[in-house]
């Protein structure tokens, strides 16, 4: 169906602007004039925007931003609460498009609501907005609409984003102050090396005096970065592109991901913070209808550590085979034996879901702990550091002043 960009006038002559679905512009038309809205100007808007996008064999648009994962889980609670009141498919799109946090979820959600009424499903449908909707969100829409439970699933996937995107705050929440201090700390030397000993040297050089080799070698780094600024702007830049670079490539992934987790305090959190989200998303999953197999290859796309996807990619494979799922995650030693243990229990209970969620609830306590750890460590080993440099540089400064004022 397309969609008709317009503008508009209402009973008191207010000007009015918006996106609107209909099969003909005179359709449009009618409908807003149904709306008490006069036309002034209407035109169909053209499809595109973004790169085009292969999916599972769907190709779909993908929008030049990133997820928002709270915005998509409020709508996703909003069409729960419509779908458990009875409300049509069609007609709870039609809901969420009037009430859409913004113009581009609500371009969006009218092409997913103009599929769906072409005959398409709804997991199908959101899968082309890769922007918005991840394989786990179409996968668990697709369980839903098989067992006849979307409600249910939704309200599910509402819960999971929100917690997702509570455990991702908490990291980084904790590391603003210390990364805050670091600008701060860098502003700092920078303004004591271009503005200050550069004064200072041109005092000392003036009275001709034998300068210590603290001073000398500040004087030697100072008059470095004046004068090539630009050398080590670029030289910084190009070392950056170079380790993204073999950040990307397979290796290299895999040696810096191993790297992070191996590093004391970081590490421990990283794997926690894994292990959470793991547990989470997989209980999220088998709960939803999906199989254990797809949920175990759906899951591994959202432990963001090569390490621990090709720990599930190996667990996968086993499974397949006809093994339990316990067994494999201990081989792969990736994973704490506490959550392999409870994986093995719930296996043997029938409640895998159950025990997954008791791993999630313990590993989400775990993450405040280690954050709290990893906060506390950090601060202190800034602040010293810092005060270091710039204690270095303050008598650097002083040393030959002092000497100075002996001399006279």
């Amino acid at each position: 169906m397309p969609i008709f960009e317009y503008k508009a006038v209402d009973g008191s002559n207010k000007q009015r602007k918006g996106i609107i679905d209909a099969d003909s512009a005179r359709e449009a038309r009618l409908k807003l004039r149904g709306d008490r809205l006069y036309v002034t100007d209407i035109k169909e808007k053209k499809r595109g925007g973004g790169r085009r996008v292969q999916i599972k064999g769907v190709t779909g648009v993908e929008f030049p931003n990133k997820q928002r994962n709270d915005q998509v889980a409020q709508v996703t609670r909003q069409m729960a609460s419509l779908l458990r009141a009875g409300i049509p498919l069609a007609e709870t799109l039609r809901m969420v498009i009037e009430q859409a946090p913004d113009r581009k979820i609500e371009a969006t959600f009218r092409d997913i609501r103009e599929k769906v009424t072409q005959g398409v499903p709804l997991g199908d449908a959101v899968a082309q907005h890769p922007a918005y909707f991840s394989d786990l969100y179409a996968n668990m829409v697709r369980a839903g609409e098989s067992s006849g439970a979307l409600d249910e699933v939704m309200v599910r996937l509402a819960g999971f984003l929100q917690a997702q995107s509570r455990l991702q705050n908490k990291v980084g929440a904790a590391m603003v102050y210390p990364m805050i201090m670091v600008v701060v700390g860098l502003v700092v030397v920078v303004i004591l090396m271009t503005a200050v000993v550069p004064k200072v040297t041109q005092l000392l050089r003036a009275k001709n005096q034998e300068l210590p080799l603290p001073t000398e070698i500040l004087i030697t780094v100072s008059t470095f970065l004046q004068n090539n600024w630009f050398l080590v702007f670029v030289g910084a830049l190009l070392a950056v592109i170079l380790f993204q670079l073999f950040v990307n490539s397979e290796k290299g992934r895999l040696a810096w991901d191993s790297f992070k987790l191996r590093v004391p305090v970081f590490g421990d959190l990283m794997r926690k913070q894994a292990v959470a989200r793991f547990s989470t998303t997989f209980a999220t999953l088998l709960r939803s209808g999906v199989p254990a197999l797809q949920a175990i290859e759906v899951t591994k796309k959202v432990l963001d550590n090569v390490v621990l996807t090709n720990a599930l990619t190996s667990v996968h494979d086993h499974v397949l085979e006809g093994t339990d799922i316990s067994t494999p995650m201990k081989m792969t030693g990736a994973f704490p034996p506490m959550v392999c243990y409870m994986v093995g229990v719930g296996e043997q209970a029938g409640n895998l879901e159950e025990m997954l969620e008791r791993v999630a609830e313990t590993y989400d306590e775990e993450v405040d702990l280690s954050t709290q750890k990893l906060t506390s460590l950090i601060e202190p080993l800034i602040i010293v550091f810092l005060a270091v440099i710039v204690a270095g540089i303050v008598v650097a400064i002083v040393m030959p002043l002092l000497e100075l004022q002996k001399v006279k």
